[in-house]
């Protein structure tokens, strides 16, 4: 019975029937976006929605691409044995929000781009704008293979689902639905599985309270058993979790996802409006909320269930990206159907952030490279592109799956990826929106050292991880386990004294410190090693005597103080005046909506005066 150790149910033919007709009706909404807006051909359209989305869809779109199944697996998981410290996650993401909100989107909108890149080559020079391009398709490849690969492992490993037909099937229904539909079909489609994976914590954590007596029973337990010991203000920078390492080097990490990552930027500069935009922000903010509230509850119902015999420690599962999986095979196998809704929220995860990769990629791949080599390109070369641009990617994915199952740790590389190379990116942007000194010398040393320095700390904390004491993974129990067919409990070693009777391998003098520094400080690091890299090397090359770079380039007061407003008369002529090139990135700024109502005649007349 539950709790108890021992083999747990496989999956019935009506979880069969759920998982696979949630997958294919999720597919569905995809393939009618893309035939439903089959008549609008263009470029912009397949990678934008022609612009024309709205806050609410955005947003859910936004949350659904963060909940990768490794999301959806794992962050129980990680409430399960290491307690509710990531729930400090949810300041992170207000901070997060705000600074993507507020200084991003003015800039990304003013500009009316496509690929986030575009704006290097606008700020510094076209060799950088590759570079940041190549670093995204690098990262954006080998991530999404992780977020294919990892569920698929855990799943089967405890359904029994094929793992390489699932693999290649995941795929492949991204390759549709992306290569028919664009952004829009991706969009619409996260919507319904965000639905989807909110419906699966739910239906664990409902059916623990029933099992265990209440959510006030769970809360106890976990209470008891020191899950609920949150806030930690221990200033080491090597400890794992703790309230500075969530909240500084969170924030940052979030940031450099949803500022500058591609995958987040394309959609809210899909919105219609800059106030659609941020809204879209601050709404998918609220979604990850709730997101990792009830991530955290399924974390702390599965303790509430295991509390006296560990499925990890009395080897029932092999690792604990597996305990999720085998609570829900465990308590929802006796209710047909529910089995096959988690797994089918599982892979709705795994589906949202795969093909918002494959759109993102597709994307800069066609703006960044395709369009400046062969500007000739008509709308409909550029649509057909477009597609065998989706289905290349969707195969380089799943080949990088393959690359993946061959990795240790699967989920730490997959929260260490971002602020590895995200953390350097987000520094170059950083340095061109906020210091007009900065040159494109200094921004590419800067980078490059920034990356270097990354890179070094991350593949070393791989190579040699933190010991137990700097993680601090929370204490679990087997003395309620009972052997099969026996009337007694098993004899298990504890897992706190199989960590410590382990032989240890010998570790660098820099393992200990440098390698065991917090995943989440490497992206604080990788910005501030390109930052002060940058400003140095731009200082000793002469500053901006040589580059003219356009005002628009950088952030005003306007866009920090004056939250959504529209620029005044004598700034649009301003900028008009100084650049013709601007007309239509003024175009499309858009800012409140009654002045745009009360000034947009005026507006016209001065665009067409000049």
């Amino acid at each position: 019975m539950t709790g108890s150790g021992g083999l747990v149910a496989t999956f019935s033919v009506w979880d069969y029937v759920v998982f696979a007709g949630l997958i294919l009706f999720a597919a569905g909404i995809g393939l009618f976006q893309a035939i439903h807006g089959r008549k609008e051909a263009s470029s912009e359209e397949f990678l934008l929605g022609g612009r024309q989305m709205t806050a609410v869809p955005v947003a859910l779109s936004l949350t659904a691409s963060f909940m990768s199944g490794i999301t959806v697996i794992g962050t129980p998981a990680e409430a399960y044995m290491y307690g509710t410290a990531f729930w400090l996650f949810v300041f992170s993401y207000a901070i997060m929000s705000t600074i993507s909100a507020e200084i991003f989107v003015p800039l990304f909108y003013r500009l009316s781009i496509t690929s986030t890149y575009e704006y290097l080559e606008m700020r510094f020079n076209k060799l950088l704008r590759v570079i940041g391009t190549s670093m995204y398709i690098a990262q954006t490849a080998l991530y999404t293979g992780m977020v294919i690969y990892a569920p698929a492992l855990a799943l089967n490993q405890i359904t029994g689902l094929d793992l390489w037909g699932v693999l290649v099937a995941t795929g492949a229904v991204c390759i549709i639905y992306c290569t028919l539909g664009g952004l829009k079909a991706v969009i619409w489609t996260d919507v319904f599985q965000m639905i989807i994976m909110l419906s699966g914590f739910v239906a664990i954590i409902a059916r623990g309270a029933v099992l265990q007596g209440g959510l006030g029973k769970i809360w106890n337990d976990s209470y008891h058993g020191g899950r609920l010991e949150t806030f930690s203000f221990d200033p080491d920078p090597l400890r794992r979790h703790s309230f500075w390492t969530i909240v500084v080097g969170g924030s940052l990490m979030w940031a450099s996802m949803y500022s500058i990552n591609q995958s987040q930027v394309q959609r809210y500069i899909s919105c219609k409006t800059m106030t659609q935009a941020k809204l879209s922000l601050y709404l998918n903010m609220v979604g990850l909320w709730v997101t990792v509230s009830l991530a955290m509850l399924s974390g702390l119902t599965m303790y509430s269930i295991y509390k006296d015999c560990d499925p990890f420690t009395n080897k029932d599962v092999g690792a604990s990206d597996q305990l999720l999986p085998y609570l829900v095979m465990d308590i929802l196998a006796e209710f047909p159907g529910l089995p096959g809704l988690f797994v089918a929220a599982a892979y709705s995860g795994t589906l949202s952030t795969v093909s918002s990769s494959i759109n993102a990629l597709v994307a800069v791949t066609v703006e960044d490279f395709m369009k400046p080599a062969w500007p000739w390109l008509t709308e409909r070369q550029l649509s057909w592109i477009n597609m065998g641009m989706s289905v290349f990617y969707g195969a380089v994915c799943i080949g990088m799956a393959g690359v993946a199952s061959l990795m240790g740790n699967i989920l730490q590389a997959a929260l260490s990826i971002f602020g590895m190379i995200s953390g350097p990116l987000l520094g170059l942007y950083m340095l061109g929106i906020f210091f007009r000194c900065v040159n494109s010398t200094g921004g590419l040393v800067g980078l490059i050292s920034g990356l270097t320095i990354t890179l070094w700390v991350g593949i070393g904390a791989q190579l040699y991880p933190p010991l137990p004491e700097k993680t601090l993974r929370l204490p679990l129990s087997v003395e309620g386990c009972f052997a099969p067919d026996m009337n007694e409990t098993t004899t298990i070693t504890p897992f706190s004294t199989v960590l410590q009777t382990t032989t240890p391998q010998p570790r660098p003098a820099l393992a200990d410190n440098w390698y065991s520094l917090s995943y989440l400080y490497f992206c604080p690091v990788g910005i501030i090693v390109t930052m002060i890299t940058g400003l140095i090397v731009s200082a000793i090359s002469g500053g901006c005597k040589q580059e003219k770079a356009r005002p628009e380039l950088f952030i005003g007061k306007s866009d920090l103080i004056c939250f959504g407003c529209r620029s005044s008369d004598s700034e649009v002529s301003d900028l008009i005046e100084k650049d013709p090139k601007n007309i239509q990135g003024l175009e499309n700024q858009v800012f409140s909506d009654n002045e745009i109502a009360l000034k947009e005649k005026d507006y016209k007349e001065k665009i067409t005066k000049f």
